[in-house]
Formats: structure tokens, C-alpha cells, sequence
């Protein structure tokens, strides 16, 4: 057995790989061979190969970004070749350059137990939450001083500024922006929301259309993300406020549904979105692998 990196020449089988592993999962949409090329190219995504005697057989996908270190996509042939699956785990394991990986999977997917054996641990999840956008609701009061409106010219780099401060890390780049309106001509400031006080802002929710799910599903969702609020700002309905601005606004383009995500960690979160009209669609597990910290280089 040899693991490589990938090439080019691989996709036809990679894609057959990860569509025949995943075509089950929730909201799956199957790849094609220019699809998964742009994610690899977009995204500086890693790619290891095994490789038996010159057929391929399996594959495992590491990511680098702003939530951390990930194991993307494992799949082998045959399926539930767990000797493979734990060879391609430790080979991939070798590329992250922190003290943690982490992997995504479905609640109620027994695989989870495998990636317990591995050394993995659960460690918080995620939820996707869907509401029907039926009527305009009623936006809730916030205080006299604040003021509800869309972003407007020049203010761009306040609001990343905003999402990134609240958020902890680089949630947010300016190029965001950009991506959002290339990918879809009707985005502009208008989809996003803010709550304006004294002149500085406290909150965001950016609307957009939820493109790839109706471009696959024939659906008209829109989608909520990223959202935000300054910690000294939080637990005032500001974020509940933008939330149904956000929501009417939608509805105003023609989407029939909402989607958004939340961390169930996010005990506030949850209640307050199923106050709006949210019902959890989906739930996800992370399970972190923690790795002894590498020793700082002598000075």
C-alpha cells in the first residue's frame, strides 16, 4: 500500500470515492470532477491517496482554516475497510501543525465510534436550523438609540472589524465580500443588517441566498450567516431584532424557507432562534484529537 498525494489525474475516482461514501448524508450534494478541483484549489485543501498496485483505494481530505485543523473526507474501498481508514488517519494526522484536529459527523452516525477508538474525543456540536418564511414577522423593540438599517458604502471594513472582534478570530476578510457578490449578481450591502448605537455598531446578521442548496434541491432558502454581537452588547435583542429584519427581508426576495447554523455549546442560541420560527434540521458532533504541544524552538 503507497499513500500519495493526489493528482489531476485522480479526480474521476476521488469523485467516485467521496459521492458512493456520502451520497446518504444530510443535504449531500455529489461532486463532479470540476467541482471538487475548485474546492481543492479554493480552499489549499490536502489530499492523500492509497494506492494498491496501481488502483486507488482510498482517500483522506486535511483542511487548514479559521475554525481550525479538520479531516474533511475519508473514504476507502472496500467500504468500512477500517484498517485502511486508520492507515490514512495516521498518515494525515502527520500534516497537523498544531496541538488538535478535529472531524465532523452525524449524531446518530455509528462511525463516531471509530473515531473514538482512534484517540478522538466529542468535544460540543453543531446545529442547522431551518424556519419557514411565511408573513413578515414583527421586528422586537430594542432601545430608542439604536438604530436598524442596512450597511451602507464605506462601512464594509467597520462591520468585519465588528463580526472579527466578536467572534475571537479572523472570522471575517473584506474579500468575503467580494466572493459573495461574484457567486451571486443580486448580493449587495443591502443583505446585510446592522444595529447602529451612538453611531458605532454593536450587531450584524448578513443574509444571502442559500445558493448551492437551491441550485441542487429546487428550493428557495435563504441563509444566515455570519452573525454577530459585542460581548458588552449581548442580551439586549439586538441580535433577535437584525435576526427577523434579516428574516423579512428574505421573504421580500422570494425565499420560502430560512437556514442558519449555531453551536450547541451557544445555550442562548437555541431557545431564542426556536422563539423566531427555528426548528433544528440537523445535528452534527465535532470530535477533537489532542496531540502533546511541540516543544519551542531554542533560542
Amino acid at each position: 500500500m503507497k499513500i500519495r498525494a493526489f493528482k489531476e489525474g485522480d479526480l474521476a475516482k476521488m469523485v467516485s470515492l467521496i459521492n458512493q461514501h456520502y451520497q446518504n448524508s444530510y443535504e449531500f450534494i455529489p461532486f463532479t470532477e470540476k467541482t471538487l478541483l475548485s474546492e481543492i484549489r479554493e480552499r489549499k485543501l490536502q489530499v492523500l491517496i492509497a494506492e494498491e498496485n496501481g488502483e486507488i483505494r482510498g482517500l483522506i481530505v486535511y483542511a487548514s482554516g479559521p475554525w481550525g485543523e479538520e479531516i474533511e473526507w475519508l473514504s476507502v474501498q472496500p467500504k468500512n475497510d477500517q484498517k485502511l481508514e486508520n492507515l490514512l488517519v495516521q498518515e494525515v494526522e502527520k500534516l497537523v501543525k498544531g496541538d488538535k484536529v478535529f472531524t465532523v459527523v452525524d449524531v446518530e452516525n455509528p462511525e463516531i465510534q471509530k473515531w473514538i477508538m482512534r484517540g478522538y474525543q466529542i468535544e460540543g456540536g453543531l446545529y442547522h436550523m431551518i424556519a419557514r418564511l411565511e408573513f413578515p414577522r414583527h421586528i422586537p423593540l430594542v432601545t430608542e438609540r439604536v438604530v436598524l438599517r442596512s450597511l451602507r458604502q464605506g462601512e464594509e471594513q467597520e462591520m468585519v472589524e465588528l463580526v472579527n472582534k466578536a467572534y475571537g478570530w479572523e472570522r471575517l476578510r473584506l474579500e468575503s465580500l467580494e466572493r459573495w457578490m461574484k457567486q451571486d449578481p443580486a448580493f449587495n450591502l443591502d443583505w446585510i443588517h446592522v444595529a447602529e448605537l451612538d453611531r458605532k455598531f454593536v450587531s450584524v446578521v448578513v443574509s444571502r441566498i442559500d445558493r448551492e442548496y437551491n441550485e441542487h434541491f429546487g428550493g428557495k432558502r435563504g441563509y444566515l450567516g455570519p452573525a454577530a454581537t459585542l460581548t458588552e452588547y449581548q442580551n439586549k435583542g439586538f441580535a433577535s431584532a437584525l435576526t427577523v429584519k434579516a428574516m423579512n427581508f428574505l421573504l421580500s426576495k422570494g425565499m420560502e424557507y430560512v437556514a442558519l447554523y449555531t453551536s450547541e455549546t451557544n445555550k442562548a442560541s437555541v431557545p431564542l432562534l426556536k422563539k423566531l420560527g427555528f426548528k433544528i434540521a440537523h445535528h452534527w458532533k465535532f470530535l477533537y484529537k489532542h496531540f502533546s504541544k511541540k516543544p519551542e524552538p531554542s533560542s
